[in-house]
């Protein structure tokens, strides 16, 4: 069985780079599929593990804007919504979207992004994401990432 190419995130790029990628993403809840996706992008930047974008068509969710949004400098303004489960549970602010990026990150227009953990599993090729430290930024950390990722001490960068 062959390993897996490792991706350490000092190497990654800033700006960041945004890719298409065929990899599986998966996120359930209670076991049950609520998005599910070969069709995804993911951003790939300096000290961060990638931050994958799903197509909403892919999203089996019930999602509402909450006013909320933040702003990154290369990608625009995000918009983050609230997401009725399937207990009927509500959960907000742990999906965003870029719907008016930035030039070079217009492919992912309108793409969703879930913050990986509770109060679902977030899955890339049958694995288990663990998600980035700190709560802040929304990567998802794979047995394939390596290096010093950043947010273990808030937005600071790391020292290697």
């Amino acid at each position: 069985m062959a390993s897996k190419v490792k991706l350490n995130v000092q190497s990654f790029p800033r700006p960041p780079a945004l890719e298409k990628i065929r990899r599986h993403v998966r996120i359930t809840f209670r076991g049950e599929a609520i998005a599910d996706t070969h069709d995804a992008y993911w951003v790939l930047e300096t000290h961060h593990p990638p931050t994958y974008y799903l197509p909403r068509s892919s999203v089996k969710l019930p999602l509402t804007p909450t006013g909320r949004k933040t702003g990154c400098e290369w990608k625009g303004l995000a918009t983050y919504y609230e997401a009725k489960l399937g207990d009927g549970t509500a959960v907000a602010n742990r999906i965003w979207s870029y719907e008016d990026p930035t030039p070079g990150f217009a492919p992912i227009r309108g793409y969703l992004s879930f913050y990986a953990g509770p109060p679902w599993d977030c899955f890339v090729d049958g694995e288990k994401v663990e998600p980035q430290p700190g709560d802040f930024y929304g990567g998802w950390v794979t047995s394939d990432i390596e290096g010093v990722v950043k947010g273990r001490t808030g937005n600071l960068d790391p020292i290697v």
